[in-house]
Parts: structure tokens; C-alpha cells; sequence
């Protein structure tokens, strides 16, 4: 078996459990120390070297402060304790370890030095009878734990289903921007879960607690919270970061705050991407919908607008702007057959032709009717809003300065008016 023990900073122990088990699952904590049994994982990192170099680049954590590699867990954490104290390594293992690094040894360890026993091998080779007499049998298995003689038994680190993690702010915030140096501290502890866990972020909430329960003569609520949401799934700190800018550049802070807290609302399992030699399939440059989401941090909600298609016969109606933080949850609807015959440019209001002696459109000059005329009935008489027309006779027209037009023929139903043209879109 191979086992590795790191010594991570004691305020980040439970984050460098979560980045250890990205690597195997078997992790464990142990006299203040992080131990990974990865003998069932090496092959997939590609050896212990290569998986040393991934496990030990700290990213966003604090590097670790030493680590030690051994076939059992007593040795690795006993080596590991060698390096913290600035101690040689014993040529022969386990043989020659002091036994002052054996946790177990402690309450023994006077009367063991006295008769000159203070190595893992002079303990080993005493009469076990005796010893199991005189100090237990507790300190018996644990040598044979370090041999590798018996099992370690250890309760396995488990990744929360849910990220929620609480802060203390270094200094009492009283503006909202104050509260990003912990909230980027949140944020890497975010990304080290998801790592971990193999999902993305969709949704999350921040939270900071008032210092204060009266201010100006009125109750203050204990909390506020601060929604964030994202199109995609995402691991992208970045993006979440300047997302967190925007919304506290905009938001005040009821009282001042001393702790913060950030949790997930929703993640989403987050499919590997696979890599490709190929310029044209290398993505580069910010995403649309991290862009847009940016936006509508900044500008507000109601501002970013992104097109959305609608089920309607009547073409001005196919398409509708809305909030782009909404279109993600709307259904999308069926179109029309043909709706991808139309041009991908129309008019916000149609624009009234004039008409030549012989009852010709014209636009800018004379105009070519193409095609046969598409009729579209009733158009918008079961919405009160919607202008009551009658008939409408559509047709591709040719201009010789626009190009290709997309007119229709208006044709009350009474017949008292005359038929009027009007120019609806044009295409590319």
C-alpha cells in the first residue's frame, strides 16, 4: 500500500481534504495531518510522482507545509513529523523511527526510554506478552499497524452534499464591496468543492450577518442575502467573481457586517471537455452567456435583452425581447414550417409602399415580384390588442439597390378600402 501525508495549515484542513479526494477516495484525518491511501488510484494518475505534482499544487490553498510518502500510515505520518522538526531520516524504516512518533508509545514513553527501548525495532523485538502486560495491547497493535501486520481503520472524509461555509470578516464591513477579500476566500473553497465533486455552479447565495440589531431608532433583520445565478453550469471562479462585483457595486449594506457566508442553491454535474488540435474548435474569448450575465449584473435585469422566438402565425410576433436571465427558463414553442424561409431581419413597424399607375409596390425605385403570394388569414383577431387586419398576401420582391424584400399585400375583409403594400423585412 502507498500512503501519503501532508501537513496543510490548520485553517485550511478541511479544504486540502476536499482537494485530496479529487485523487482517491480513501482520505483520512489523523493527528492534525491529511493521509491519502492511493494505492488503487496511482495507475490513473500515472504513478506517485505525477500524482504528487498534481496533489501538492495548492491552486487557490496555502501550500502545505510538509509531506512525507511510506507503505503504512504510522511511518508516513511519523516522517512527516521528521520533517516538521527538522530531523534526520533513520536509514532503516521502520526499524530505526523514534518512538516518540508513535502516538500510541506516548503515555509509555518514560519508562520506555529508561531501559533504553526508543526505536520501532527495540519496542518490536521485546517479549509481546510483556509488553501487552505492561502497557496494553493498544500499543502492540499499533506497532503492527506500522509494520503493516494489521489494518488501519480510519473514518473516510466525505465530500457535503452541499457547499456552506461561514466566514468571521477581518474588520467590520459598513459598504458592500468590503466584503470581497472574504468573499474570494469563499469563492476558492467553492472551487476546490466542485473540483472535487465533479459538478458546476448554477446557482449560490451570499449571506452576511449585521453587527448591529438597531440602527437610527429601527430593528435591523439579522441577515441579508445576495442571490447569484448563471446560465450554465460553471466552474470559472473568475466569472463568478466579477459577477460578485457587480452585484455588491450596486448593493448597501443595511448595517455593518462581521461574518460572511456562501452556499450552493443549485449545481449541476459538469461533463469533462474534451480537447482538440483543430484552431477552429479552440474556444477563445469570454462566453456569450458570461458576458450577458455580467450585463445584467451591471445595467440591471431589465435591461439585457436577448430575442426570444414565439409560436404565432403573424410574423412581427415570432419574435419577442426578454430579460436574458429569463429566457433559460421559458419553454421553448413550436414555430411555424416555413419560419425558416423568413428574413432574419424585419421591420419594427412595417413600412406603408407607395403604389405606381398600375397599382404596383414600389421601394426606391420599381420592384420585382418573385414566387407565388403565401395568403395569411385573420391575422391577430383573437387578441384585443392586436390590430384587427384582414388578409395578407405575402411576396418576395428584388430591388435593385436593396436586393431581396419580403413585402405583404394588406386586403381588407369589408373590401371597401383598397389593398395597400406594405415592406415587412429584408434579407441578408
Amino acid at each position: 500500500m502507498t500512503w501519503i501525508a501532508l501537513s496543510p495549515p490548520e485553517d485550511q484542513l478541511q479544504a486540502w481534504c476536499w482537494q485530496a479526494l479529487r485523487f482517491t477516495p480513501r482520505v483520512a484525518v489523523d493527528q492534525g495531518c491529511v493521509l491519502l491511501e492511493v494505492s488503487s488510484t496511482l495507475r490513473l494518475w500515472g504513478g506517485p510522482r505525477a500524482l504528487l505534482v498534481q496533489l501538492l499544487q495548492p491552486g487557490a490553498l496555502q501550500p502545505c507545509r510538509a509531506w512525507a510518502r511510506a507503505g503504512t500510515a504510522p511511518v508516513a505520518l511519523a516522517l512527516l513529523h521528521l520533517k516538521r522538526q527538522n530531523r534526520a531520516r533513520p536509514a532503516q524504516l521502520p526499524d530505526g523511527l523514534p518512538l516518540d512518533l508513535l502516538a500510541a508509545a506516548a503515555p509509555a514513553l518514560a519508562v520506555l526510554e529508561r531501559t533504553g527501548c526508543c526505536r520501532f525495532g527495540q519496542l518490536r523485538a521485546l517479549p509481546r506478552a510483556g509488553v501487552a502486560r505492561r502497557f496494553g495491547a493498544a500499543l502492540l497493535e499499533a506497532l503492527d499497524q506500522a509494520y503493516g501486520e494489521r489494518p488501519m481503520v480510519y473514518d473516510w472524509c466525505r465530500l457535503p452534499p452541499v457547499f456552506d461555509q461561514n466566514l468571521e470578516l477581518p474588520a467590520i464591513a459598513t459598504t458592500a464591496p468590503e466584503l470581497l477579500w472574504t468573499g474570494q476566500r469563499l469563492l476558492d473553497a467553492l472551487q476546490i468543492w466542485l473540483r472535487a465533486s465533479q459538478r458546476g455552479v448554477l446557482a449560490l447565495e451570499l449571506e452576511w450577518t449585521h453587527d448591529l440589531r438597531r440602527l437610527d431608532g429601527r430593528s435591523l433583520p439579522r441577515l441579508d442575502r445576495l442571490p447569484i445565478r448563471t446560465a450554465q453550469p460553471t466552474l470559472d471562479m473568475a466569472h463568478l467573481r466579477r459577477l460578485l462585483i457587480e452585484h455588491l457595486a450596486r448593493q448597501t449594506l443595511a448595517a455593518p457586517a462581521n461574518h460572511l457566508r456562501l452556499r450552493t442553491l443549485e449545481t449541476a454535474p459538469l461533463p469533462g471537455a474534451s480537447a482538440s488540435l483543430l484552431p477552429e474548435e479552440q474556444h477563445r474569448g469570454e462566453p456569450l452567456h458570461a458576458l450577458v450575465e455580467r450585463l445584467a449584473a451591471r445595467l440591471g435585469a431589465d435591461r439585457v435583452l436577448v430575442p426570444r422566438l414565439v409560436a404565432d402565425h403573424r410574423p412581427e410576433q415570432m419574435q419577442r425581447w426578454v430579460p436574458a436571465q429569463q429566457a433559460g427558463t421559458m419553454a421553448a414553442e413550436e414555430l411555424a414550417p416555413d419560419a425558416a424561409l423568413y428574413p432574419a431581419w424585419l421591420l419594427r413597424e412595417p413600412l406603408a409602399l407607395q403604389m405606381d399607375a398600375q397599382g404596383q409596390p414600389q421601394f426606391h425605385g420599381p420592384l420585382q415580384l418573385l414566387a407565388r403570394p403565401r395568403r395569411v388569414e385573420g391575422a391577430g383577431w383573437w387578441d384585443l390588442d392586436a390590430p384587427k387586419t384582414a388578409v395578407r398576401d405575402y411576396r418576395l420582391a428584388r430591388s435593385a439597390q436593396f436586393g431581396l424584400l419580403w413585402l405583404y399585400c394588406e386586403r381588407p375583409y369589408s373590401g371597401e378600402a383598397d389593398p395597400r403594400w406594405f415592406l415587412q423585412g429584408a434579407y441578408a
